[in-house]
């Protein structure tokens, strides 16, 4: 134990020491938590508009007042013809185009019924659904009021939405806690894929084989600085989350830090056997990047893993975060027991076994 301790606190120091593996560990993650924490989200506010009202009527302005009062709209043009419609969606000035006819407040007050043209650029087809929600349900809201006031009749079945776990529907709220699998599995991946690429470039790797260390030995001295700094990366960004982006956090810790523990290990074993093939800190940079982006773009963090076609789903089963995911949104939002958080475990936990086992028979290999 006195051999493995030394071995321990010497990987530290070469971890340490290293301007580069210093960068990967602090800069990148700030960075990235930043970014994501503020910029990632699926929520539209300002979307430019544009209003076209043909109707002088007080209904027509109380309606384009409701768009104008609301915050997922600022209106960047009021037009005065159908020929200037074209140019702003044309030239992206703005995304949607609110169109009141003529006849907007004589249809409504004789029969209660009006016609309202919503105009939206679909290059950018999800944020145009989003801005089609938003103003929808700005026209319900003006039809709800419309009907008090004017005595008329509703329509015989309504709508009554409720949100679970999410009841104001914020998108921080979700993307938040992928962030911390995203960012653990980086700073994680990175660490343990530089350990051995690192000695082997600077030729201290063969010495080391040498010593009375034993593979096995080798391979807990390597992944120890690297599960330390995982745990640390995960605490801090759970944290952040909590604290500064207020995402509410109702599960237990206790199984929150079972699925942490879990997932840094396969990270590791993952970033340990790209370490133990690479020659140079270059190719195992690339290696890792070479894992980490399918593995984000198949984790579910954006995408629905159900919309993929069945080839890309099967493919998915051996990303570890792809579990973590679950767990991490089923702990912060959901307060999942962990029971019912298990089926995310136990594969996490043996793409751990196999991932650190056949690290473990790569360094076998290499010191014969």
């Amino acid at each position: 134990m006195s051999r493995l301790f030394a071995l321990i606190v010497k990987e530290f120091l070469a971890l340490l020491k290293d301007p580069k593996s210093r960068f990967v560990i602090i800069g990148p993650p700030l960075i990235q938590l930043v970014v994501f924490g503020y910029a990632a989200t699926f929520d539209v506010n300002d979307a430019p508009l544009a209003v076209y009202n043909e109707s002088r009527d007080q209904a027509a302005r109380d309606l384009i007042a409701r768009f104008d009062g609301s915050r997922n709209f600022r209106r960047v043009a009021t037009l005065t013809s159908n020929s200037q419609i074209g140019p702003v969606i044309d030239s992206c000035e703005a995304l949607v185009v609110l169109h009141i006819g003529p006849n907007f407040g004589r249809d409504l007050r004789r029969g209660g019924k009006a016609s309202v043209q919503i105009i939206l650029d679909g290059r950018d087809s999800n944020t145009a659904l989003i801005a089609l929600g938003y103003a929808s349900s700005i026209v319900n809201q003006f039809n709800a009021t419309w009907i008090r006031d004017n005595g008329g009749i509703g329509p015989p079945a309504r709508l009554e939405v409720r949100s679970w776990f999410n009841p104001n529907l914020e998108s921080r709220w979700f993307i938040i806690p992928g962030i911390v699998g995203l960012l653990t599995l980086v700073v994680t991946m990175l660490v343990t894929a530089l350990s051995v690429a690192r000695e082997r470039e600077q030729g201290t790797f063969d010495q080391l084989l040498v010593t009375p260390y034993r593979p096995w030995e080798i391979l807990i001295g390597k992944a120890t600085p690297g599960f330390v700094i995982g745990i640390g990366e995960a605490t801090l960004i759970i944290a952040a989350a909590v604290l500064w982006f207020r995402v509410p956090f109702v599960g237990s810790l206790a199984t929150l830090y079972v699925g942490v523990v879990l997932f840094v290990l396969a990270a590791i074993g993952v970033g340990l056997m790209i370490s133990s093939l690479a020659v140079t800190q270059q190719q195992a940079l690339l290696g890792a990047f070479l894992f980490l982006v399918p593995a984000i773009i198949l984790s579910g963090f954006s995408t629905p893993i159900a919309n993929m076609p069945a080839a890309v789903r099967a493919i998915t089963y051996v990303d570890p975060l792809r579990y973590f995911l679950v767990v991490l949104r089923g702990t912060f939002l959901k307060d999942m027991p962990f029971h019912m958080l298990l089926d995310q475990f136990w594969p996490m936990a043996v793409i751990a076994a196999v991932t650190l086992t056949s690290a473990a028979w790569l360094f076998r290999r290499r010191s014969q």
